[in-house]
């Protein structure tokens, strides 16, 4: 591996001030036994670490730079509105242009509001939908990460499925995940029986394509039944989309589904790398916010228009014809050579793609829900292709993205280097 003294060092004076050294759990590469990559700069589809390394970044920021990074337009986006002023702490113009643009885009959304994070837009639509339908508990699926808030950090993605607790956190008090059910994911018949046998639920919450526990789509037919058994019963319906929105398509999940859903989460794209998300949907529902409802929620940073303005400038680029069909093409040239790897090296795994997203699964022949998978298999596979300056995501548990910067000539030497590993 080449030399890495400044990320080396970089790295554990963090430890010295930031717990683990990073801000994220993810970013500490758990499980890998290695210095995480530490990122100085992003072009394209490449990122640069604090040693001058290059590598072809298939994180890319977790799904948000669909256009890769420093993209001309977003860059000037945001820095002409860095000329006008950072932050007003105010109402703008922005805030408006990008919430008629995701009314456009996604007609499930009649009213939207902005927040800066992905944990903020779920935990605010969990309390708007107690507050509509006056009822507490809430019901979300094994494998599902909806961020950090207490009443959701039960049986989650990402890096929390490595820590063995019901709540997935300490400081979690039981009392504050009492009214939190979770559900195996695409299990149609117990979820139906269970939505069937109870009168108290507020909120059914979910990732329609779950991409923290890797890439795993929904079933159709068990998000129909979602839809079909929620409306029933006057139960909100929540699409966490924070990374599908926008990366799956202009619609997102529910347009690939074609299920509309009561509330949306969104983040990543939304905000092209800055911190930005949303939730949005029914007026009705959305009505409930203060200053018209009892609902309260609020945030100094909300809607900041540099972020607005971002990520106005990205969604306008993803409205160019064929772009969606020209991103999973090239998703779908790298998948067919993971898999080639797979059967030529005798590795129980397979590949889940949806468009620009994928992943690896190292140690089952299919995967549906929240299992748990091979580490040091995936260890193995994340190293030598980070060797020769290829970056997928630092955890088994986490989807890959591809992005309209990706070049042919990277993801041919990608592919080359994936059927050339050994195991």
């Amino acid at each position: 591996m080449p030399h890495r003294t400044n990320s080396r060092a970089i790295f554990q004076d963090s430890c010295q001030v930031i717990p683990g050294g990073v801000n994220s759990p993810t970013r500490a590469f758990p499980g890998l036994d290695m210095t995480p990559l530490i990122a100085a700069r992003g072009e394209g589809a490449v990122v640069w670490d604090a040693d001058g390394h290059a590598y072809i970044d298939y994180c890319c920021s977790w799904g948000a730079l669909i256009l890769g990074h420093c993209h001309p337009a977003v860059v000037e986006a945001a820095t002409e509105q860095m000329r006008l002023g950072a932050g007003f702490g105010m109402a703008t113009p922005p805030e408006l242009a990008i919430a008629q643009k995701i009314c456009q885009h996604l007609p499930s959304i009649e009213k939207v509001r902005f927040v800066s994070s992905g944990t903020e837009a779920t935990m605010s639509a969990i309390r708007l939908a107690r507050g509509y339908t006056g009822k507490d508990k809430i019901v979300k699926f094994d494998g599902h990460y909806h961020g950090h808030s207490d009443g959701l950090l039960v049986r989650s993605g990402s890096a929390v499925v490595q820590i063995n607790l019901e709540a997935s956190s300490k400081g979690v008090p039981a009392d504050f995940v009492r009214h939190t059910v979770c559900l195996p994911f695409n299990d149609l018949e117990t979820a139906r029986n269970f939505i069937r046998s109870h009168d108290d639920i507020a909120g059914v919450i979910l990732e329609p394509v779950a991409g923290n526990m890797g890439l795993v789509p929904a079933d159709p037919d068990f998000l129909a039944m979602l839809r079909e058994e929620t409306e029933k019963k006057g139960i909100v319906l929540i699409f966490d989309e924070v990374i599908s929105g926008f990366r799956i398509g202009l619609q997102g999940a529910q347009g690939h589904y074609q299920i509309t859903p009561d509330l949306t989460c969104l983040g990543k794209i939304i905000g092209a790398g800055f911190p930005a998300a949303a939730f949005g949907g029914k007026a009705s529902i959305m009505n409930q916010l203060a200053p018209l409802g009892e609902v309260y929620q609020a945030g100094t940073l909300s809607g900041h228009p540099v972020a607005m303005r971002a990520g106005l400038a990205a969604l306008e680029q993803l409205e160019e014809p064929g772009f969606y069909e020209k991103l999973e093409a090239k998703t779908t040239y790298l998948v067919e050579a993971l898999r080639q790897m797979m059967h030529d090296n005798k590795i129980t795994g397979c590949v889940n793609q949806l468009g620009s997203m994928f992943t690896p699964f190292f140690g089952a022949f299919e995967v549906r829900n929240k299992i748990t998978l091979d580490q040091q298999l995936y260890c193995k596979f994340f190293k030598q292709l980070f060797q020769q300056g290829i970056y997928m995501a630092p955890s088994p548990y986490e989807a890959n993205f591809i992005s309209s910067a990706h070049t042919d000539e990277q993801l041919e030497r990608t592919r080359q280097a994936c059927l050339d590993l050994s195991f």
